[in-house]
Protein backbone atom coordinates (compact mmCIF):
# COMPACT_ATOMS: atom_id res chain seq x y z
CA UNK A 1 0.00 0.00 0.00
CA UNK A 2 2.77 2.40 0.93
CA UNK A 3 4.62 1.70 -2.35
CA UNK A 4 1.43 2.37 -4.32
CA UNK A 5 0.89 5.67 -2.51
CA UNK A 6 4.55 6.56 -3.03
CA UNK A 7 4.29 5.89 -6.79
CA UNK A 8 1.10 7.96 -6.95
CA UNK A 9 2.81 10.80 -5.11
CA UNK A 10 5.76 10.66 -7.51
CA UNK A 11 3.40 10.76 -10.49
CA UNK A 12 1.59 13.78 -9.08
CA UNK A 13 4.91 15.50 -8.41
CA UNK A 14 6.15 14.74 -11.94
CA UNK A 15 2.88 16.04 -13.38
CA UNK A 16 3.23 19.25 -11.38
CA UNK A 17 6.78 19.69 -12.66
CA UNK A 18 5.66 19.18 -16.25
CA UNK A 19 2.76 21.62 -15.81
CA UNK A 20 5.11 24.15 -14.23
CA UNK A 21 7.54 23.84 -17.15
CA UNK A 22 4.67 24.24 -19.64
CA UNK A 23 3.40 27.30 -17.76
CA UNK A 24 6.87 28.84 -17.68
CA UNK A 25 7.21 28.25 -21.45
CA UNK A 26 3.81 29.78 -22.14
CA UNK A 27 4.58 32.80 -19.98
CA UNK A 28 7.99 33.19 -21.63
CA UNK A 29 6.51 33.04 -25.13
CA UNK A 30 3.72 35.46 -24.22
CA UNK A 31 6.20 37.82 -22.59
CA UNK A 32 8.53 37.64 -25.58
CA UNK A 33 5.70 38.39 -28.03
CA UNK A 34 4.67 41.39 -25.90
CA UNK A 35 8.31 42.54 -25.79
CA UNK A 36 8.62 42.31 -29.59
CA UNK A 37 5.32 44.12 -30.10
CA UNK A 38 6.28 46.94 -27.73
CA UNK A 39 9.65 47.34 -29.46
CA UNK A 40 8.21 47.34 -32.98
CA UNK A 41 7.84 50.59 -34.90
CA UNK A 42 8.22 51.96 -38.41
CA UNK A 43 10.30 55.01 -39.23
CA UNK A 44 8.12 57.86 -40.49
CA UNK A 45 7.98 58.44 -44.25
CA UNK A 46 9.69 61.56 -45.67
CA UNK A 47 12.25 61.59 -42.86
CA UNK A 48 15.08 64.07 -43.49
CA UNK A 49 18.53 62.48 -43.56
CA UNK A 50 21.71 64.03 -42.23
CA UNK A 51 24.52 64.78 -44.68
CA UNK A 52 28.00 64.35 -43.16
CA UNK A 53 31.11 65.94 -44.64
CA UNK A 54 29.19 67.37 -47.59
CA UNK A 55 31.21 68.36 -50.67
CA UNK A 56 30.99 71.73 -52.41
CA UNK A 57 31.62 70.28 -55.90
CA UNK A 58 28.71 70.60 -58.32
CA UNK A 59 27.80 68.21 -61.14
CA UNK A 60 27.99 69.33 -64.77
CA UNK A 61 26.32 68.15 -67.93
CA UNK A 62 28.38 66.43 -70.61
CA UNK A 63 30.92 64.94 -68.18
CA UNK A 64 31.34 61.26 -67.31
CA UNK A 65 30.74 60.11 -63.73
CA UNK A 66 30.71 56.70 -62.06
CA UNK A 67 28.50 55.11 -59.43
CA UNK A 68 28.58 51.70 -57.81
CA UNK A 69 25.90 49.75 -55.97
CA UNK A 70 26.85 46.93 -53.61
CA UNK A 71 24.99 44.88 -51.01
CA UNK A 72 27.72 43.96 -48.50
CA UNK A 73 25.51 41.46 -46.65
CA UNK A 74 26.39 42.71 -43.12
CA UNK A 75 29.83 41.17 -43.52
CA UNK A 76 28.55 37.63 -43.06
CA UNK A 77 28.44 36.11 -46.52
CA UNK A 78 31.76 34.50 -47.24
CA UNK A 79 31.58 31.60 -49.73
CA UNK A 80 30.94 29.04 -46.97
CA UNK A 81 28.02 30.98 -45.48
CA UNK A 82 24.32 30.12 -45.75
CA UNK A 83 21.46 32.11 -44.18
CA UNK A 84 18.59 30.59 -42.18
CA UNK A 85 15.81 32.47 -44.02
CA UNK A 86 16.96 31.26 -47.45
CA UNK A 87 15.45 28.06 -48.83
CA UNK A 88 15.73 26.32 -52.18
CA UNK A 89 15.58 23.06 -54.05
CA UNK A 90 18.20 21.10 -55.94
CA UNK A 91 17.49 19.85 -59.45
CA UNK A 92 16.86 16.34 -58.07
CA UNK A 93 14.18 17.66 -55.70
CA UNK A 94 16.28 17.80 -52.54
CA UNK A 95 15.11 20.66 -50.32
CA UNK A 96 17.75 23.04 -49.01
CA UNK A 97 17.80 25.60 -46.19
CA UNK A 98 20.44 27.96 -44.83
CA UNK A 99 22.19 27.28 -41.55
CA UNK A 100 23.23 30.47 -39.78
CA UNK A 101 21.32 33.27 -38.08
CA UNK A 102 24.31 35.54 -37.67
CA UNK A 103 27.83 35.74 -39.05
CA UNK A 104 30.17 32.86 -38.25
CA UNK A 105 32.51 35.05 -36.19
CA UNK A 106 33.59 38.63 -35.55
CA UNK A 107 36.79 37.89 -37.47
CA UNK A 108 34.82 36.86 -40.56
CA UNK A 109 32.79 40.09 -40.41
CA UNK A 110 35.94 42.18 -40.17
CA UNK A 111 37.58 40.26 -43.03
CA UNK A 112 34.56 40.51 -45.35
CA UNK A 113 34.02 44.19 -44.53
CA UNK A 114 37.66 44.97 -45.27
CA UNK A 115 37.48 43.08 -48.56
CA UNK A 116 34.34 45.02 -49.51
CA UNK A 117 36.15 48.29 -48.76
CA UNK A 118 39.16 47.22 -50.84
CA UNK A 119 36.90 46.31 -53.77
CA UNK A 120 35.11 49.66 -53.58
CA UNK A 121 38.40 51.54 -53.37
CA UNK A 122 39.64 49.85 -56.56
CA UNK A 123 36.56 51.07 -58.45
CA UNK A 124 37.15 54.67 -57.35
CA UNK A 125 33.53 55.66 -58.05
CA UNK A 126 32.08 59.14 -57.59
CA UNK A 127 29.04 57.68 -55.81
CA UNK A 128 28.61 54.53 -53.71
CA UNK A 129 25.18 53.12 -52.91
CA UNK A 130 25.54 50.37 -50.30
CA UNK A 131 22.97 48.07 -48.68
CA UNK A 132 22.97 45.88 -45.53
CA UNK A 133 25.50 48.03 -43.68
CA UNK A 134 25.38 47.30 -39.95
CA UNK A 135 25.95 49.90 -37.24
CA UNK A 136 25.37 47.96 -34.03
CA UNK A 137 24.03 44.45 -34.48
CA UNK A 138 24.31 41.09 -32.76
CA UNK A 139 24.35 39.35 -36.14
CA UNK A 140 27.64 41.08 -37.06
CA UNK A 141 29.17 40.97 -33.57
CA UNK A 142 28.69 44.73 -33.20
CA UNK A 143 31.26 45.57 -35.87
CA UNK A 144 30.39 49.13 -36.93
CA UNK A 145 30.53 48.74 -40.71
CA UNK A 146 29.16 52.21 -41.32
CA UNK A 147 32.04 53.75 -39.39
CA UNK A 148 34.58 51.48 -41.09
CA UNK A 149 33.39 52.43 -44.58
CA UNK A 150 33.11 56.15 -43.84
CA UNK A 151 36.58 56.18 -42.29
CA UNK A 152 37.99 54.41 -45.34
CA UNK A 153 36.63 57.15 -47.64
CA UNK A 154 37.08 60.43 -45.73
CA UNK A 155 36.88 62.53 -48.90
CA UNK A 156 33.25 61.52 -49.49
CA UNK A 157 30.08 62.95 -48.02
CA UNK A 158 28.03 60.33 -46.15
CA UNK A 159 24.27 59.77 -45.82
CA UNK A 160 22.78 56.88 -43.85
CA UNK A 161 19.18 55.64 -43.90
CA UNK A 162 18.19 53.04 -41.32
CA UNK A 163 16.11 50.21 -42.78
CA UNK A 164 16.47 47.49 -40.16
CA UNK A 165 15.93 48.18 -36.48
CA UNK A 166 14.77 45.20 -34.49
CA UNK A 167 14.56 44.03 -30.93
CA UNK A 168 16.35 40.78 -30.06
CA UNK A 169 15.19 38.13 -32.55
CA UNK A 170 15.40 34.83 -30.69
CA UNK A 171 15.52 32.82 -33.91
CA UNK A 172 16.84 30.49 -35.16
CA UNK A 173 17.07 29.00 -31.69
CA UNK A 174 20.46 27.41 -32.40
CA UNK A 175 21.99 30.69 -33.65
CA UNK A 176 19.74 33.70 -32.87
CA UNK A 177 19.81 36.66 -35.27
CA UNK A 178 19.67 39.01 -32.30
CA UNK A 179 19.07 42.77 -32.24
CA UNK A 180 19.89 44.74 -35.39
CA UNK A 181 20.60 48.33 -36.40
CA UNK A 182 21.46 48.54 -40.11
CA UNK A 183 20.71 50.46 -43.26
CA UNK A 184 21.63 52.04 -46.58
CA UNK A 185 24.89 53.97 -46.75
CA UNK A 186 25.44 56.53 -49.51
CA UNK A 187 28.80 58.13 -50.27
CA UNK A 188 29.18 61.10 -52.64
CA UNK A 189 32.07 63.17 -53.97
CA UNK A 190 29.60 65.85 -55.03
CA UNK A 191 27.34 68.25 -53.18
CA UNK A 192 24.02 66.83 -51.96
CA UNK A 193 21.53 69.65 -51.44
CA UNK A 194 19.12 67.54 -49.40
CA UNK A 195 18.27 63.92 -48.67
CA UNK A 196 15.24 62.11 -47.33
CA UNK A 197 14.18 58.61 -46.42
CA UNK A 198 11.08 57.21 -48.15
CA UNK A 199 9.30 54.27 -46.54
CA UNK A 200 8.33 51.33 -48.73
CA UNK A 201 5.15 49.34 -48.08
CA UNK A 202 6.02 46.20 -46.10
CA UNK A 203 4.31 43.01 -44.96
CA UNK A 204 2.67 43.82 -41.63
CA UNK A 205 1.47 40.29 -40.87
CA UNK A 206 2.09 39.25 -37.26
CA UNK A 207 5.32 37.26 -37.54
CA UNK A 208 6.82 38.64 -40.76
CA UNK A 209 6.86 42.24 -39.55
CA UNK A 210 9.33 41.27 -36.81
CA UNK A 211 11.74 39.46 -39.13
CA UNK A 212 11.64 41.62 -42.28
CA UNK A 213 13.31 44.99 -42.69
CA UNK A 214 11.79 48.45 -42.38
CA UNK A 215 12.22 48.69 -46.15
CA UNK A 216 13.00 52.08 -47.63
CA UNK A 217 14.82 54.03 -50.29
CA UNK A 218 16.95 57.13 -49.82
CA UNK A 219 16.43 60.08 -52.15
CA UNK A 220 19.32 62.49 -52.63
CA UNK A 221 19.12 65.76 -54.57
CA UNK A 222 22.35 66.92 -56.18
CA UNK A 223 22.55 70.32 -57.90
CA UNK A 224 23.57 70.30 -61.57
CA UNK A 225 24.90 73.39 -63.31
CA UNK A 226 21.98 74.81 -65.27
CA UNK A 227 19.45 74.70 -62.40
CA UNK A 228 18.47 71.04 -62.81
CA UNK A 229 18.98 68.33 -60.19
CA UNK A 230 20.22 64.77 -60.22
CA UNK A 231 17.83 62.71 -58.10
CA UNK A 232 19.99 59.82 -56.92
CA UNK A 233 18.16 56.97 -55.18
CA UNK A 234 19.47 53.99 -53.19
CA UNK A 235 16.82 51.25 -53.02
CA UNK A 236 16.54 47.90 -51.23
CA UNK A 237 13.28 46.09 -51.93
CA UNK A 238 11.79 43.14 -50.06
CA UNK A 239 13.29 39.69 -50.50
CA UNK A 240 11.11 37.16 -48.67
CA UNK A 241 7.91 37.95 -50.52
CA UNK A 242 6.31 34.90 -52.11
CA UNK A 243 4.58 35.87 -55.32
CA UNK A 244 6.11 39.37 -55.25
CA UNK A 245 2.94 41.01 -53.85
CA UNK A 246 4.75 43.46 -51.56
CA UNK A 247 7.43 44.16 -54.17
CA UNK A 248 4.71 45.14 -56.65
CA UNK A 249 3.46 47.77 -54.19
CA UNK A 250 7.01 48.95 -53.59
CA UNK A 251 7.62 49.28 -57.33
CA UNK A 252 4.42 51.31 -57.65
CA UNK A 253 5.76 53.85 -55.14
CA UNK A 254 9.21 53.96 -56.72
CA UNK A 255 7.67 54.42 -60.17
CA UNK A 256 5.59 57.34 -58.91
CA UNK A 257 8.67 59.09 -57.51
CA UNK A 258 10.76 58.48 -60.65
CA UNK A 259 7.97 59.67 -62.94
CA UNK A 260 7.37 62.86 -60.96
CA UNK A 261 11.06 63.77 -60.92
CA UNK A 262 11.58 63.03 -64.61
CA UNK A 263 8.53 65.05 -65.63
CA UNK A 264 9.89 67.91 -63.53
CA UNK A 265 12.94 67.95 -65.80
CA UNK A 266 15.37 66.32 -63.37
CA UNK A 267 17.85 63.53 -64.01
CA UNK A 268 16.98 60.27 -62.23
CA UNK A 269 19.28 57.41 -61.28
CA UNK A 270 18.16 54.53 -59.03
CA UNK A 271 20.72 51.99 -57.85
CA UNK A 272 20.43 49.16 -55.43
CA UNK A 273 19.34 45.64 -54.62
CA UNK A 274 15.96 45.31 -56.31
CA UNK A 275 15.37 41.69 -55.27
CA UNK A 276 13.91 41.33 -58.76
CA UNK A 277 15.77 39.73 -61.62
CA UNK A 278 16.47 42.66 -63.94
CA UNK A 279 14.92 41.33 -67.13
CA UNK A 280 13.69 37.91 -68.22
CA UNK A 281 17.00 36.91 -69.81
CA UNK A 282 18.94 37.56 -66.62
CA UNK A 283 16.39 35.70 -64.50
CA UNK A 284 17.55 32.27 -65.65
CA UNK A 285 20.66 33.18 -67.60
CA UNK A 286 23.20 31.20 -65.54
CA UNK A 287 23.80 27.45 -65.18
CA UNK A 288 23.12 25.90 -61.78
CA UNK A 289 22.12 22.65 -60.11
CA UNK A 290 19.12 24.26 -58.42
CA UNK A 291 15.56 24.93 -59.47
CA UNK A 292 14.26 28.45 -60.05
CA UNK A 293 13.49 29.73 -56.51
CA UNK A 294 10.27 31.25 -55.20
CA UNK A 295 12.01 34.39 -53.95
CA UNK A 296 12.85 35.63 -57.45
CA UNK A 297 10.44 38.03 -59.14
CA UNK A 298 11.24 39.45 -62.58
CA UNK A 299 11.31 43.19 -63.32
CA UNK A 300 10.65 43.99 -66.97
CA UNK A 301 11.03 47.24 -68.87
CA UNK A 302 7.25 47.33 -69.40
CA UNK A 303 6.68 47.66 -65.65
CA UNK A 304 8.62 50.92 -65.37
CA UNK A 305 7.19 54.40 -65.76
CA UNK A 306 7.65 56.24 -69.05
CA UNK A 307 11.11 57.69 -69.54
CA UNK A 308 12.80 55.22 -67.13
CA UNK A 309 14.93 52.30 -68.32
CA UNK A 310 16.84 49.35 -66.89
CA UNK A 311 20.55 49.71 -67.61
CA UNK A 312 21.39 46.24 -68.87
CA UNK A 313 25.00 45.46 -67.93
CA UNK A 314 27.25 44.76 -70.89
CA UNK A 315 28.26 41.47 -69.25
CA UNK A 316 24.90 40.69 -67.62
CA UNK A 317 24.81 37.07 -68.87
CA UNK A 318 28.44 36.45 -67.92
CA UNK A 319 28.55 37.78 -64.35
CA UNK A 320 25.59 37.33 -61.96
CA UNK A 321 25.10 39.73 -59.07
CA UNK A 322 23.35 37.50 -56.52
CA UNK A 323 23.66 33.90 -55.36
CA UNK A 324 21.21 31.73 -53.49
CA UNK A 325 22.28 31.62 -49.84
CA UNK A 326 20.41 28.44 -48.92
CA UNK A 327 23.70 26.54 -49.40
CA UNK A 328 27.35 27.56 -49.31
CA UNK A 329 28.68 28.84 -52.61
CA UNK A 330 30.07 26.65 -55.36
CA UNK A 331 30.19 28.16 -58.83
CA UNK A 332 27.77 26.40 -61.16
CA UNK A 333 25.87 24.78 -58.28
CA UNK A 334 24.02 27.67 -56.58
CA UNK A 335 21.21 29.46 -58.35
CA UNK A 336 22.51 32.84 -59.47
CA UNK A 337 20.87 35.80 -61.18
CA UNK A 338 21.06 39.60 -61.60
CA UNK A 339 19.08 41.58 -59.01
CA UNK A 340 21.49 44.48 -58.48
CA UNK A 341 21.91 47.36 -60.86
CA UNK A 342 20.56 50.70 -62.02
CA UNK A 343 17.53 52.40 -63.52
CA UNK A 344 17.99 55.75 -65.28
CA UNK A 345 15.84 58.41 -66.92
CA UNK A 346 16.10 59.02 -70.66
CA UNK A 347 18.10 62.21 -70.14
CA UNK A 348 20.96 60.14 -68.65
CA UNK A 349 23.35 58.34 -70.99
CA UNK A 350 24.59 55.25 -69.12
CA UNK A 351 26.34 51.89 -69.34
CA UNK A 352 26.85 49.28 -66.64
CA UNK A 353 29.21 46.47 -65.74
CA UNK A 354 28.73 43.66 -63.22
CA UNK A 355 31.94 43.28 -61.20
CA UNK A 356 33.01 39.66 -60.71
CA UNK A 357 34.22 39.04 -57.13
CA UNK A 358 33.04 35.40 -57.28
CA UNK A 359 30.96 36.22 -54.18
CA UNK A 360 34.08 36.31 -52.03
CA UNK A 361 32.78 38.76 -49.36
CA UNK A 362 29.03 38.91 -49.94
CA UNK A 363 26.18 37.02 -51.57
CA UNK A 364 26.08 39.94 -54.05
CA UNK A 365 28.51 41.27 -56.63
CA UNK A 366 28.89 45.05 -57.13
CA UNK A 367 27.62 46.83 -60.24
CA UNK A 368 29.38 49.86 -61.70
CA UNK A 369 27.57 52.56 -63.69
CA UNK A 370 29.19 55.08 -66.02
CA UNK A 371 26.87 57.95 -66.82
CA UNK A 372 26.60 61.36 -68.42
CA UNK A 373 23.92 63.97 -67.81
CA UNK A 374 22.53 65.24 -71.13
CA UNK A 375 22.51 68.98 -71.77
Amino acid sequence: MRNREKRKSLKIRALKIVLAIVLICVLFIAGYVIYMQLQYYRIEDHTELDIKNNSDQTLKTGETYTAVTCNIGFGAYGPDYSFFMDTGEMSDGTKTAGEYGKAVSRESVEKNTEEAIETLAQMNADFMLLQEVDEDSDRSYHVDQREAVENAFPEYGGIFANNFHSAYLLYPFTDPHGAVQAGLLNLSRYKVAEAERRSYPVDNSFIIKFTDLDRCFSVMRLPVEGKKELVLINSHMSAYDKGGVIRARQLELLNAVMEQEYKSGNYVIVGGDFNHALGEEAAEGFPSQQKFPEWVSVLTQEELSDGISIVRAENELKVPTCRGADISYTKGVNFTTVVDGFLVSDNVKASAENIDTDFSFSDHNPVRLRFELAE
